[in-house]
């Protein structure tokens, strides 16, 4: 799932700081979930190591956590701040909808495509609604777009964010490192909790509650700085320890037996990605934050960070519009010549999606918002009308109740 926010603005210090740097590793995010599902049409060198791309939804989720409140006022309203979430993501959604749809359904499937499942309008609603995460039938998680999943999940943690980060505003930077340990500590439980009781109910969680510590997570780094921590590690002996992470989680992963340490570490290799990720996103926020040099700000990074939510919607789908066409391709140099080839036309889909849809929707629709408040905030309040006077004769056959038993006048209400 990607992140759906954009850079950041915060002020540190009294000086405004926007983190494009993170803007710059979203990219590299998405494009390794893009490697993940280029497997299914070509396999590629090192496919061990690609295939956990996956955990780039770990990265976005935990990211997304962070510049929420990184970026986050005390003036913007809970019903303004979901609306403007909602404009952010819902219309490039819907059109990506769209047009996965005669990619992924079809009213006669052939069962050599696995991936076209058979048109069933009340699961397709559940992706428009963005319910489908809840359930963890493979045919509705993975119904409509099945890159959309995220959103359900990114849909629940806004829908909770106002309050947590209510929680997080006045605590101190002690506790709200703390508060990070707790949010970790959790994670590793219910990991161990699946792992002892594979047949229970935590096992089948909804993955909108079971990974939502992944966003909580990212909500108590940006705490964290914003109270002033200062982080020592440097993001590149994150990156290389992420790397070397992910190299021996794919190399592990191969053999047919490991040892009790090494076969703890496999399990919780999600928990150990979050960590890592959480210490990366702090790592490289504090470098803008300080000034430090980043080639993640550069404006081609950026500007593809930019695009990656979009980019992360269509790429799916331009895959396996692909791979219904051509079928599954031999590997060798080929499979590197199909790779460039679906990513130049996966940034050209994201490129149209966000300049025709994403940006312009999203700008009209916070116009809208904004125009309505200030409508309902400039709204004179109507005086109340003074009571009519009753005519004598009416008012002996009426009961008129004495002044301190009538109603009093409701105010009008105002946002």
């Amino acid at each position: 799932m990607a992140s759906t926010v954009v850079a950041p603005t915060a002020v540190i210090s009294g000086r405004p700081v926007r983190l494009n740097s993170l803007t710059g590793l979203r990219w590299w995010a998405a494009f390794a979930v893009f490697g993940h599902h280029m497997l299914n049409l070509v396999p590629l060198p090192g496919a061990a190591l690609i295939t956990l791309g996956h955990y780039g939804v770990a990265f976005f989720f935990v990211l997304s956590g962070f510049v929420l409140t990184w970026s986050a006022r005390a003036t913007t309203t809970a019903p303004t701040f979901w609306w403007r979430r909602f404009a952010r993501i819902y219309p490039s959604h819907f059109i990506a909808l769209l047009l996965a749809i005669p990619v992924f359904y079809s009213f006669n499937p052939d069962p050599a495509q696995w991936w076209v499942k058979p048109f069933d309008l009340g699961i397709l609603l559940l992706s428009v609604l963005l319910l489908q995460g809840w359930s963890r039938d493979p045919a509705i998680l993975f119904s409509g777009n099945p890159a959309a999943w995220t959103l359900t999940c990114e849909a629940f943690f806004y829908a909770l964010h106002p309050f947590i980060n209510r929680i997080f505003i006045p605590m101190k930077l002690r506790s709200v490192l703390i508060a990070a340990g707790v949010v970790i500590a959790i994670s590793f439980a219910y990991r161990a909790a699946v792992m002892a009781w594979p047949g229970s109910w935590l096992a089948v969680l909804p993955l909108p509650v079971s990974r939502l510590t992944e966003f909580v997570l990212g909500m108590c780094l940006a705490s964290a700085l914003l109270a002033g921590w200062r982080v020592r590690i440097k993001p590149i002996a994150c990156y290389a320890v992420g790397a070397a992470f992910l190299v021996w989680v794919a190399f592990a992963s191969q053999q047919g037996g490991v040892d009790p340490v090494s076969g703890f570490f496999l399990a919780t290799s999600n928990e150990w990605i979050i960590v890592l990720c959480a210490i990366t996103i702090a790592a490289v926020a504090r470098r803008d934050v300080v000034g430090g040099f980043s080639l993640l700000r550069s404006r081609i990074l950026v500007a593809l960070g930019d695009w990656s939510f979009a980019f992360y919607l269509v790429h799916a789908t331009i895959i396996y519009a692909v791979l219904a066409v051509v079928g599954h391709q031999p590997s060798g140099w080929g499979a590197l010549g199909w790779t460039a080839a679906l990513l130049v036309a996966s940034l050209a889909g994201a490129a149209a999606l966000h300049y025709a849809v994403e940006r312009p929707f999203e700008r009209r629709m916070r116009r809208w918002w904004d125009a309505r408040r200030e409508r309902r905030a400039a709204a004179p309040v109507a005086p109340v009308a003074p009571a009519a006077p009753i005519a004598a004769g009416a008012a002996a056959d009426m009961r008129t109740p004495p002044p301190s038993s009538r109603p009093a006048s409701e105010p009008a209400h105002s946002d």
